[in-house]
């Protein structure tokens, strides 16, 4: 089973493209250590108050596959810094 999410963030205190890709890279490489998934900015690389974050994750079951991206979604919306405002999940 393979789950991919799509979410579409703002960044209300970046003030530029280095504190963008700043908070950006913290997000995903966090994620990446804790969560085992695939996750790469996808979109609006070059404005500095949005982006959109793929993330993916693959396993043998769907219960397990879905709870990883739950997390992942839970660990996004922790950071004070960004506001998740819309996400699409698609199962392949």
């Amino acid at each position: 089973m393979i789950l991919s999410a799509e979410v579409e963030c703002f960044i209300y205190e970046a003030q530029s493209l280095k504190e963008k890709r700043s908070v950006i890279k913290r997000v995903m490489t966090r994620m990446q250590n804790e969560f085992n998934v695939a996750v790469s900015e996808l979109d609006h690389q070059n404005l500095w108050q949005r982006t959109t974050i793929g993330v993916v994750t693959i396993g043998s079951d769907r219960m397990s596959v879905e709870r990883v991206i739950q997390q992942a979604l839970a660990f996004i919306d922790s950071f004070p810094e960004i506001e998740r405002t819309e996400t699409t999940l698609e199962w392949s």
